[in-house]
């Protein structure tokens, strides 16, 4: 089914535009994801990506390392990040490349990895949304914007249910299962 796409959201022209590792500022994500106990490990050009489970330039989840290229798209390694921080303390154990979870989890997963950008001065909010709609996340409102402002309560709900996001929907700096 095509979705319109909503006011005010604007796409990049070309999804190879999204915002890739080797154009934003490592040291601001990697402190990030560090106080999540994740450890990004840049990989040579051209090099597969363990752990990826799209294969390609996607990033890697082996444990609570996070493997990318310089040419990953930050927003795969926001969601992959946000997998780990997501997942049940049982999973995260065994974690190699299919983070699993559910529906609800999935959705929290978006919620988080938005909420994430918007800690990275060079990246923030929209333009996450943005380059998940480039990348072709797919949303019933047509756009991760319109999702994350007007049909995503339930995610904000689990994630603070899980002790992810406090009560006014910022980051504890907590994995599932660990507070």
């Amino acid at each position: 089914m095509h979705e319109q796409q909503q006011p005010g959201v604007q796409r990049p022209e070309n999804p190879l535009q999204v915002l890739r590792y080797n154009d934003c500022d490592p040291s601001d994500l990697e402190c990030l994801l560090a106080g999540y106990g994740l450890k990004i490990e840049l990989l040579a050009a051209g090099d597969d990506i363990p752990g990826s489970y799209w294969g390609d330039e996607e990033a890697g989840l082996v444990g609570n390392r996070l493997l990318v290229r310089a040419d990953t798209p930050v927003h795969s390694i926001l969601h992959e990040a946000c997998h780990y921080i997501c997942m049940d303390a049982d999973r995260r154990c065994g974690l190699h490349t299919d983070a699993g979870g559910d529906y609800d989890e999935e959705n929290g997963v978006c919620y988080l990895q938005i909420v994430l950008a918007g800690r990275l001065e060079y990246l923030g909010r929209e333009r996450m949304c943005n380059d998940m709609d480039a990348w072709g996340y797919s949303f019933r409102l047509g756009s991760a914007r319109a999702w994350f402002e007007g049909d995503a309560e339930d995610a904000l709900a689990w994630l603070q249910a899980h002790g992810l996001l406090d009560s006014e929907g910022r980051p504890t700096g907590q994995l599932r299962g660990c507070t």
